[in-house]
């Protein structure tokens, strides 16, 4: 069957770029045999379209032309589906071949790898990859929620979109109005930056957060959209990696083991707890709630009340 079908693509064609004129489907109908073997005109039509479509998708420019007496046509120009030659150095090349490493698990893996053929056919080299061949660890770059296509698409159209986002520290989602400014990926998970309408402010979202539909909106952007966009650096410092403080808690014997990894110092108070020093930076506190009564914060006083804060909030629900 696949082979019936690589040879029915290849025929259409050949007849589309070897022709001067449009061709009608009439006439296609007539020049293919497996067209002529369809059982009936609905079957041949629902073929020729998936056809169209599939050369389509290869990359071959199909034009559509109507005559004069009204009737449809197609044909492919040459110099329409003429490739330039492509200049790629060993660095451009590589980071392309990386690029298309991010879509493997999202519905865009095959066109990224139509991509990289065609732009192999057009003469960027095959073999320059030093991370597919020549490196010990290959990079993967998983996307597997949902919500990262069409946050994708909205970000390159330019379309605000809203969906429901629940904070880790929140019992329900709430729902966000966003214009959305840039995806990327940090430590394993994708994070969108974007301007959040309801607040006014520039925001950071984890897609794992993301829960049901993300839905487009009409309009334009009401806030320009910054030169650097600075995802990363922003997690970052959420996280508390870019703390220039430093807390002091009190975290329960056999528990918080990422809190432990992070302690510059730690004692041994007794009675099943240990005291210790961790960087302190923004987003902390919304860390330490994610470990319930087994961490006491107790300097300093703002992290402290801003812990209390957060735990109240989740117990009402």
């Amino acid at each position: 069957m696949a082979i019936a079908k690589a040879e029915r693509l290849m025929n259409l064609a050949l007849c589309l770029l070897g022709t001067r004129r449009p061709l009608s489907k009439r006439e296609l109908r007539g020049s293919i045999e497996a067209y002529l073997e369809a059982g009936s005109d609905d079957s041949f039509n629902r073929m020729f379209e998936r056809d169209k479509d599939d050369l389509r998708e290869l990359g071959l420019v199909i034009e559509t032309v109507e005559n004069l007496d009204g009737e449809v046509g197609y044909l492919s120009g040459r110099d329409s589906n003429r490739l330039p030659p492509v200049t790629l150095d060993a660095e451009e090349a590589a980071a392309l071949g990386l690029a298309a490493k991010v879509w493997q698990q999202a519905r865009l893996a095959g066109a990224a790898s139509g991509a990289l053929q065609k732009l192999r056919a057009a003469g960027m080299p095959e073999d320059v990859d030093p991370y597919e061949s020549h490196g010990a660890l290959e990079p993967r770059i998983p996307a597997h929620e949902a919500s990262f296509e069409p946050l994708m698409l909205a970000c390159r159209d330019r379309r605000p979109v809203v969906f429901d986002y629940r904070k880790a520290t929140a019992v329900r989602p709430e729902q966000r109005h966003v214009e959305p400014w840039a995806l990327e990926c940090w430590r394993g998970h994708w994070y969108l930056a974007g301007w959040d309408r309801d607040r006014q402010a520039e925001r950071v979202f984890r897609l794992s957060r993301i829960t049901g539909k993300v839905r487009s909106r009409a309009g334009q952007f009401k806030v320009p959209v910054p030169d650097v966009v600075t995802v990363r650096e922003t997690v970052a410092s959420w996280a508390g990696e870019t703390a220039d403080r430093s807390a002091l808690i009190r975290l329960r014997a056999g528990s918080g083991y990422p809190l432990r990894a992070k302690a510059a110092s730690v004692r041994e108070l007794g009675d099943g707890w240990d005291e210790m020093e961790i960087p302190y930076g923004h987003g902390l506190d919304a860390w330490l709630v994610e470990f319930g009564p087994d961490v006491v914060v107790l300097e300093p006083a703002e992290l402290r009340a801003d812990v209390v804060d957060r735990l109240r909030a989740v117990a009402k629900g």
